[in-house]
């Protein structure tokens, strides 16, 4: 029986959110690498918040013994041997079967007892991803020590409204609800850190629904570390901004491509283009080639995006396909 609910009719969109609140048809999805520290507290709190859901804990070549405290503490766990949480998100997306997916680092910094209100608008059929938002509280300013960290967020979502114009609140965000249907279509490229930022701008440019969920944040306990590098992570993350829009928006990333190179043939030649009205002579020969080498490149980015926007097109029209059969089903299920 789903957990989404698919009329119209109140009572039985109430009836969905309330069984979602339970758990029914959810699956909470862990991610998970050298977290003994936590895992034990995270997988209880969380079959606490959701008695009918089930826990799944992917252990990512953990040498702590974090999978056997997941497994005592009533979880499902499962392996992924490919390091990086891109890759667990992939296995996970594949492997599990669900109605709605409640997705949260093994860390504990997020509360379970939002676990409902992250859920219920999937349940409702209102959203198709709910964000939990830790930032416009001040939560994640209170207890978080890295400063970089909220920099590089906000960094982040700047640029995900200048490119996209959709204004996330929380974009780095561990704690996610998703729906079936946007888990099933979702092609994750993402090895690691950068799967959140590629779920974000996944949903912006598919047009999915996206609701923010303010939730209180609360830092590591003693003795847990992050696996994030700030610098190095970031530095992948602003890398899969850039790479995503070229492959989501080509149209527009060569567009604004082949007018900088225009613009850069132009600063050439137009020196060139004087001298041979006044004189009838070309003697910067240099600059003339390289203002045609600009030029020539310009037009070939520009046919290059029209050629790629086409293609892109194709792609999304296939996607939007594969959409409807899987919410159909969904609603056979």
């Amino acid at each position: 029986m789903t957990a989404i609910a698919t009329t119209s009719n109140p009572e039985a969109t109430a009836a969905s959110v309330a069984a979602a609140r339970r758990g029914r048809g959810v699956a909470v999805l862990v991610p998970c690498y050298n977290e003994a520290v936590t895992i034990e507290k995270v997988v209880r709190d969380f079959r606490a918040a959701l008695p009918e859901a089930v826990v799944y804990v992917y252990d990512n070549n953990s040498t702590d013994g974090t999978a056997e405290l997941a497994a005592a503490a009533g979880a499902v766990v499962r392996r992924e041997s490919r390091q990086g949480k891109g890759n667990v998100t992939r296995s996970m997306f594949r492997d599990i079967e669900a109605d709605i997916y409640l997705m949260v680092d093994g860390d504990d910094t997020y509360p379970a007892e939002a676990a409902g209100d992250l859920v219920a608008p999937i349940a409702a059929n209102e959203a198709d991803m709910t964000v939990g938002d830790r930032l416009s509280n001040g939560s994640y300013g209170d207890e978080n020590d890295r400063p970089f960290h909220g920099f590089g967020n906000n960094l982040v979502r700047r640029l995900i409204r200048l490119l996209y114009g959709f204004s996330f609140e929380d974009v780095m965000t561990g704690y996610r609800a998703f729906s079936r249907a946007f888990v099933k279509t979702m092609p994750v490229m993402s090895g690691g850190f950068q799967i959140e930022t590629e779920m974000s701008i996944w949903a912006v440019d598919r047009r999915w629904r996206v609701a923010d969920v303010p939730i209180d944040y609360r830092d590591r306990p003693e003795g847990s570390e992050s696996k994030l590098s700030t610098f190095g992570d970031g530095l992948l993350v602003l890398r899969a901004i850039a790479s995503l829009f070229r492959d989501y928006r080509p149209m527009a990333f060569f567009g604004w491509l082949a007018l900088v190179l225009a613009l850069c043939g132009l600063a050439a030649g137009v020196p060139v283009v004087g001298e041979y009205l006044r004189s009838g002579f070309v003697t910067k020969l240099p600059s003339a080639v390289l203002a045609v080498a600009f030029e020539l490149t310009a037009a070939l980015s520009l046919t290059a995006g029209l050629i790629l926007d086409t293609v892109a097109k194709s792609h999304r029209r296939q996607w939007e396909l594969e959409v409807y059969r899987v919410m159909d089903e969904q609603v056979r299920r």
